[in-house]
C-alpha cells in the first residue's frame, strides 16, 4: 500500500488548509480586529505540520491510485483535516470538543454549529466557516465523482467516467477531470455571490453566503440564517444556486463539451425537479390554508425551505417546526431524500430511491412469476446486479447507523426527539435537527462534548457513504 503517498497528499490538503487561513486572518487584520493572530498562529501551526510531512515524503509519487490507497486516503483525509481546522475557534473561548464538531461540520457540508451570537462575532471566523464549507464542498465532488465509483461505494459504479473504469486502479485523466470540476464549481460561486450583491447583501454576506450555497453547506453569517434578509429575490435566488449544487457536477462537464441536452436527459436531475416542484407545491398549498398565508409567499418559504432540506444545505428562512405538525413530519422525510450523485449534497440520493423502485418493482413482478426475467435499466442503460446489491447494502447500513447512533445519544442523556433527529441530522449532513434543541431555531451547543464528538464522528461517516470508513476496519484490507 502507498502509505507515504497518502501522507504526502494528506500533508499537502493540510498545507493548502494553512493558505488559506490567511484570507480570514486578513479579514480581522483589515477590520481592526485582534483576532487576527489568532488564525496566523493556527496558519502557522498548520503549515508547519503540513510541510513538515511534505519534506519527509518528498519524491513520493503515484502514476495510478490503487483501491486500498484511495480508500485509506479518502479517509484520512476526512479525519485529519478537522482537527487543524478547528483550531482557529479556540479563540472563540470553544472547548476543543466544540472546535471539532464546527470544524467537522464545516469541512462535511453539515452545517450544524455551536456557536451562538453570529451576528457580532468578527468578520474573520465567519469566512472561516465558509471557507471551510467552499473547501469541503470541492472534497466532496472530487470524492464523488472520481473516487466513488472507483471504490463502487453505494451503487455509484453506475457513474463511471473518463476518471475511472472496471480495472482496480484510476486512470490518470482524473487529474482533468478535477481541474474542470474546480472550474465550474468556482464559476457558480462566482455567479452566484454577484447576484447576491446586486440583490441587497453587503459585499461580505454575499461572499459567505455564496460559498455556502453551492457547496450545499449552510452556515450563515447570522443567527437568524437565510432569514435575516427578508428578501423574496434572495430565497429564490438561493433556491437556484442550491439546486445547483445538487445537480450532477459531470452532467456540466458534458454539457460544456457540446451535450447540453444531457441536463434534461439524465433521469437523476429530473426526478430531483420535479420531487422538488411537486412538494414545494403541495406544501405551499397546505401551508396557506394552515396558516392563511398569502399563497405567493407561501410558495417562496416552502420552495426555499424544502430545497435547502432536500439537497442538504441547511438554510431556513422561517422556523418550519412551527408550521403545524404535519410540516415537522414531512421535512423529518426530507432530510433522508439528497440530492443527485455527483454533487455536493449528502444523504441517501435520488438514484437510490430510483434503483430501489426498479429492485422492488422486479421482486413483486417474480413473486408471481419466479422464473420471469425482469429488465432494469437506468439513464437508458441496463442495471447491473452489483449495484442493486451495493444500494441495498448502503440503505441497511444507513438505517443502522441512524439507530446505532440515536441510542449511544439516549444515553448520554438526550431526550428521543433530540437524538434521533440530530443523529439524522450529522448522518445525512442536513444540518438543523427537530424540536427546541437542535432544531432550525436552536443549535447544537448544549449536548455534551461526548455528544458533539460522536456526531462529529457520524457527518463524517455519513458524508463518506459509511463503506469508505468500514472497510478500513476489515483485517483483510490491510493484510491483503
Amino acid at each position: 500500500m502507498q502509505v507515504n503517498f497518502v501522507v504526502h497528499i494528506v500533508s499537502l490538503v493540510v498545507f493548502g488548509t494553512a493558505i488559506a487561513a490567511v484570507l480570514p486572518m486578513l479579514a480581522d487584520f483589515i477590520a481592526g480586529r485582534a483576532e487576527w493572530l489568532a488564525f496566523a498562529v493556527s496558519a502557522a501551526a498548520m503549515g508547519f505540520f503540513g510541510g513538515a510531512c511534505i519534506l519527509a515524503t518528498r519524491g513520493e509519487k503515484s502514476k495510478s491510485i490503487t483501491l486500498r490507497t484511495a480508500f485509506l486516503l479518502t479517509g484520512l483525509s476526512w479525519f485529519v483535516l478537522p482537527l487543524f481546522a478547528a483550531l482557529p475557534f479556540l479563540d472563540l473561548g470553544l472547548s476543543y470538543a466544540d472546535a471539532i464538531f464546527e470544524a467537522t461540520s464545516g469541512i462535511t457540508t453539515t452545517g450544524s454549529t455551536v456557536i451562538t451570537g453570529l451576528d457580532d462575532l468578527p468578520p474573520g471566523i465567519l469566512l472561516w466557516r465558509s471557507i471551510l464549507q467552499w473547501i469541503g464542498g470541492i472534497g466532496i465532488l472530487v470524492m464523488a465523482v472520481v473516487l466513488l465509483p472507483f471504490m463502487r461505494i453505494g451503487g455509484a459504479q453506475l457513474f463511471h467516467t473518463e476518471s475511472s473504469d472496471t480495472s482496480d486502479k484510476v486512470e490518470p485523466r482524473w487529474f482533468v477531470l478535477m481541474s474542470n470540476i474546480l472550474l465550474v464549481y468556482l464559476f457558480l460561486t462566482v455567479l452566484c455571490g454577484i447576484i447576491f450583491r446586486l440583490l441587497g447583501m453587503t459585499g461580505f454576506d454575499a461572499i459567505c453566503h455564496a460559498m455556502v450555497t453551492v457547496s450545499t453547506g449552510g452556515f450563515s453569517t447570522h443567527d437568524a440564517s437565510f432569514g435575516f434578509f427578508e428578501s423574496n429575490a434572495l430565497q429564490w435566488t438561493a433556491t437556484i444556486f442550491m439546486l445547483s449544487g445538487a445537480i450532477p457536477f459531470y452532467v456540466y462537464i458534458k454539457a460544456l463539451r457540446g451535450n447540453a441536452w444531457t441536463m434534461i436527459s439524465d433521469s437523476q436531475v429530473r426526478a430531483l425537479v420535479i420531487f422538488l416542484i411537486a412538494t414545494s407545491v403541495a406544501m405551499a398549498v397546505w401551508l396557506s390554508r394552515h396558516s392563511h398565508m398569502d399563497f405567493g409567499d407561501a410558495l417562496t418559504f416552502t420552495f426555499f425551505n424544502v430545497t435547502s432540506v432536500v439537497t442538504t444545505t441547511g438554510f431556513a428562512s422561517a422556523d418550519y417546526t412551527l408550521w403545524g405538525t404535519g410540516a415537522v413530519g414531512a421535512f423529518l422525510i426530507l432530510t433522508f431524500v439528497g440530492g443527485c450523485s455527483g454533487s455536493t449534497s449528502g444523504a441517501i440520493k435520488i438514484y437510490r430511491f430510483q434503483v430501489l423502485a426498479q429492485v422492488i418493482s422486479a421482486h413483486i413482478k417474480r413473486l408471481t412469476s419466479p422464473h420471469r426475467v425482469v429488465p432494469t435499466h437506468f439513464n437508458g442503460r441496463p442495471l447491473p446486479d452489483d449495484v442493486a446489491i451495493s444500494v441495498l447494502a448502503f440503505l441497511t447500513m444507513f438505517v443502522a447507523t441512524i439507530a446505532l447512533c440515536t441510542l449511544a445519544l439516549t444515553f448520554m442523556d438526550l431526550d428521543l426527539i433530540t437524538a434521533y433527529s440530530a443523529s439524522v441530522a450529522a448522518i445525512t449532513n442536513v444540518g438543523p435537527g427537530l424540536g427546541p434543541v437542535v432544531g432550525p431555531a436552536g443549535n447544537f451547543s448544549s449536548l455534551p462534548d461526548s455528544a458533539k464528538l460522536l456526531l462529529a464522528f457520524a457527518m463524517i461517516l455519513g458524508r463518506l457513504e459509511i463503506f469508505t470508513i468500514l472497510v478500513i476496519f476489515d483485517r483483510g484490507f490491510w493484510t491483503n
